[in-house]
């Protein structure tokens, strides 16, 4: 990161520090939006235990918000839409 950009509070793009983790339906979502130029791309991880093996998915979405507030709030919605639809098959189970 260059010295001008350290001084104006510019951040590198990337992945923001995760979210608070938060549990849906015995799935785990931690909501990690990744910072684009001045947006935020809707990602998260979805975890679970399925028969005694840890299985994680990562979502990741063209979806990009101005904040991170709203970046992580609707990573959580998707995240709980996919567990919706597609249960234990995010895993390939």
């Amino acid at each position: 990161m260059s010295l001008l950009s350290r001084l104006f509070g510019k951040k590198p793009d990337g992945p923001e520090k995760p979210g608070s983790s938060e549990d849906y339906k015995d799935f785990r979502i931690t909501p990690k939006p990744i910072r684009e130029g001045g947006q935020y791309r809707v990602a998260a991880r979805i975890e679970k235990v399925v028969n005694g093996v840890p299985k994680s998915h990562e979502l990741i979405r063209s979806d990009t918000m101005a904040s991170l507030d709203e970046a992580t709030a609707f990573s959580v919605a998707k995240s709980r839409q996919m567990i919706d639809e597609q249960g234990d098959r995010l895993f390939g189970v």
